[in-house]
């Protein structure tokens, strides 16, 4: 089931994307404040299929059905009311082009993980702000984000299934020379407009676990990046054990999987975003994210 956050009518709505419409969700709330409340998992859980919904819509008339030429898309959680959590160098081809570019940014025997404040996440065909007087070094990651679906605390990676809602594309926009300033990633990675989301939340119901998803990134049509989440270093069940051994993560919590190689810090001479530039990322299952830099 893909589901969208979309403007219809001058508001924002939350519905089921299926062959070219949307079926509105007539719920009131934000996709997060939705998966908060259960009101997505009691239908995964029941076997509500996208399709059952929009039959059920269309007989009650508690939802619209709707062309999607006909809505503004936004970032499925727009304005995520925690930070993200990110993983650095969790593929190794990515790991040898991070020591190359700075020795110092990669971690030995342990996953290095990062938060990502995201004031306000750009949607698919959205603006990337270069800031020019903050960066000259934009860069782009492709990346899978697996959304939480429920409130997860202690939860051994055999059991970390039951606590994944969906996943989507996410594209760690980074400013690099910030980035290694301050030792920390922080402050370059959390620039305004600087996590673009989406499409959509795709439920995990729609794959096998773990997942294995091709996920590729495109700069102005030239491939760049060409991974697949098979060669993940910490897997989801891993990573899920790890943070939740000491700290709560709530449901609608955004964890960001790391990036292949073929950023533009990895090419010699680098290879930065520049005004004008599209980066296209693409996910197998999921769809393409498609971000312009401004």
């Amino acid at each position: 089931m893909k589901l969208a956050t979309v403007v219809y009518d001058d508001k924002e709505r939350v519905g089921v994307v299926k062959d070219g419409e949307i079926t509105l969700i007539p719920c009131a709330g934000s996709m997060e404040e939705l998966i908060r409340d259960g009101f997505f998992e009691d239908m995964i859980q029941t076997g509500t299929s996208g399709e059952q919904i929009r039959s059920i819509a269309a007989r009650e008339g508690t939802g619209d059905v709707i062309p999607l030429k006909e809505f503004s898309f936004l970032a499925p959680i727009p304005r995520p009311s925690q930070d993200v959590i990110c993983l650095g160098m969790n593929f190794a081809d990515h790991t040898n082009e991070a020591a190359k570019f700075h020795p110092d940014m990669v971690r030995e025997n342990y996953a290095v993980y990062f938060s990502k404040r995201v004031n306000l996440a750009v949607p698919d065909g959205g603006i990337v702000d270069s800031h020019p007087d903050v960066t000259s070094q934009v860069d782009y990651e492709a990346e899978i984000a697996v959304i939480i679906g429920k409130e997860a605390y202690q939860v051994k990676k055999e059991n970390a299934r039951d606590y994944i809602f969906g996943y989507t594309i996410l594209n760690d926009i980074s400013a690099r020379e910030v980035q290694t300033r301050h030792k920390q990633f922080y402050l370059g990675k959390s620039l305004d407009s600087f996590t673009p989301i989406g499409p959509w939340i795709v439920t995990a119901d729609e794959f096998s676990y773990p997942p294995r998803i091709g996920i590729r990134s495109y700069v102005n049509g030239e491939l760049r990046q060409d991974g697949n989440t098979a060669d993940w270093i910490y897997g989801i069940g891993e990573v899920i054990e790890d943070l939740s051994a000491g700290m709560t993560l709530r449901a609608g919590t955004i964890i960001s999987m790391g990036t292949p190689a073929g950023v533009g810090m990895g090419f010699r001479p680098p290879k930065y975003l520049k005004k004008g530039d599209v980066v296209v990322c693409e996910a197998d299952g999921i769809g393409t994210l498609t971000s312009v830099i401004g």
